[in-house]
């Protein structure tokens, strides 16, 4: 018995050795991924389609560079740390027109950018919810409270969903207010209006408003 408790001992040593050293090769970089992708499995691990599929790329630190950006808005925030920039499509919320835009995450905020102009700015610590679907596309909707600061949700789709949401909810802490939703989401349009977005399987992917009104997600 006593022997079998020293095996024991020296096994939990010998592996608590092992992934120290393990832990003391990494580099920050390779830290980092491993600290980002495990909440990405936390938020989306079984929930939405191409989970898997992402496990194999490793987040990139930003899509685009600061100096990617205007110079107009990199001065309206400037003072914020800006730690990642995407490429986004926004859709109205109420004609679900489809705009080129930039989703500029600082260390405080989200903006959603157009060329030299902020279109619309996001407190973290505001943020009520931020809501993805099931299925495989790239939209997620950022829910922002009913007040005269915003126009409403916002909602984008982007290329690299898991990235960016995990990136989001990272540095907004907020974590715990991920949804992956089946079948359809409410989001506010603004003066206490709400609409709602349909997500559908289809033999081709598409975003479009269809007869009823409704965003449909295909």
């Amino acid at each position: 018995g006593f022997l079998m408790q020293t095996s024991e001992m020296l096994r939990k040593i010998c592996i608590r050795n092992l992934v120290r050293k393990y832990c003391r090769g990494l580099t920050a970089e390779r830290k980092v991924q491993l600290q980002q992708k495990v909440v990405t499995s936390a938020v989306f691990s079984g929930k939405k389609e191409g989970y898997l599929e992402s496990l194999s790329q490793p987040f990139l630190e930003t899509r685009l560079k600061e100096n990617d950006l205007n110079p107009k808005v990199l001065q309206l925030i400037r003072g914020e740390n800006i730690k990642y920039v995407t490429p986004v499509i926004k859709y109205d919320r109420n004609g679900f027109k489809a705009r080129e835009r930039l989703l500029v995450l600082t260390q405080s905020s989200a903006y959603v950018v157009e060329m030299a102009k902020i279109k619309q700015k996001i407190e973290y610590s505001t943020l009520k919810g931020i809501s993805t679907s099931n299925l495989s596309d790239g939209i997620v909707v950022i829910h922002v409270p009913e007040d005269n600061k915003q126009k409403g949700d916002v909602i984008l789709q982007c290329e690299h969903i898991f990235e960016t949401v995990t990136k989001l909810c990272i540095l907004a802490n907020k974590q715990s207010v991920v949804k992956v939703v089946k079948g359809s989401l409410r989001f506010r349009v603004g003066s206490g209006k709400e609409g709602t977005m349909v997500f559908t399987v289809g033999p081709e992917p598409q975003v479009f408003k269809d007869k009823t009104g409704q965003l449909t997600v295909v």
